[in-house]
């Protein structure tokens, strides 16, 4: 199991948008990807999971990520999280 906190640039925050790409990229993976922000655990594969979060900009997000490519799937769902999305 790897796992990595980020940041969130986004001036707006995580929203609908990002959400969106980061799920279509998780559900790629053939990895276990939990979301942790304010001591709140998700399934980083599902949308309204993530959503429920409510992760604003500034907030620090941990990804937990266990099986099979964690480490590329850590590399690439981190960039989602740090890229600015609007």
């Amino acid at each position: 199991m790897v796992s990595q906190s980020f940041t969130i640039l986004n001036p707006t925050g995580f929203h609908v948008r990002p959400t969106k790409t980061f799920v279509q990229t998780a559900s790629t993976f053939p990895c276990k990807i939990f979301v942790i922000n304010k001591g709140k655990r998700v399934n980083g594969k599902s949308s309204l999971s993530m959503l429920t979060l409510g992760i604003a900009a500034n907030e620090e997000v941990t990804l937990e990520i266990d099986g099979e490519q964690e480490t590329q799937a850590l590399e690439a769902l981190g960039k989602l999280l740090t890229d600015i999305h609007e």
